[in-house]
């Protein structure tokens, strides 16, 4: 695809729509961590650290909502509910992974160039990276061997 796309505005539209889903903060880290199996609600939350649950829930909606996950409730005492990836969600794992590593082998140079930009290192810069956990290569790298599976 090149970088410069033709859309009519319906189409621009509904493409703007689907990067905002997948661009959002939170849904590519949600979309890695399903990459192996299906996860009960709780795991995915100790997946993707840093989420609050409203967010996990409003990401598995809008995720669900696209089709790139499948919600499964299981009946048993006490209910369970799975997700996992659909078939098109499959297909968001490779471009994750790409953006993802990109994230992680460039961001402490994104991360200069705003403190950079800001002032050299404002205080605000510097709070909100102590609230933001960090995506480790180590966690990027098993999604990666999954790729290359």
């Amino acid at each position: 695809m090149s970088a410069s796309v033709s859309l009519s505005p319906t189409s621009l539209r509904e493409f703007r729509d689907i990067l905002s889903r997948i661009g959002d903060k939170w849904a590519l880290l949600v979309v890695s961590t399903l990459d192996e199996r299906s996860l009960r609600f709780s795991e995915l939350k100790r997946g993707v650290p840093g989420i609050s649950q409203r967010m996990l829930t409003l990401t598995l909606r809008g995720l669900e909502r696209d089709g790139l996950v499948k919600r499964t409730v299981v009946a048993s005492m006490p209910q369970r509910v799975d997700y996992e990836l659909t078939p098109l969600g499959r297909t968001l794992l490779e471009p994750a992974w790409r953006i993802l590593d990109w994230v992680s082998s460039h961001r402490e140079t994104v991360n200069s160039s705003r403190k950079s930009y800001d002032g050299h290192g404002s205080s605000a810069v510097q709070a909100e990276d102590e609230l933001t956990p960090p995506v480790t290569t180590s966690s990027l790298s098993s999604g990666q061997e999954a790729l290359e599976r």
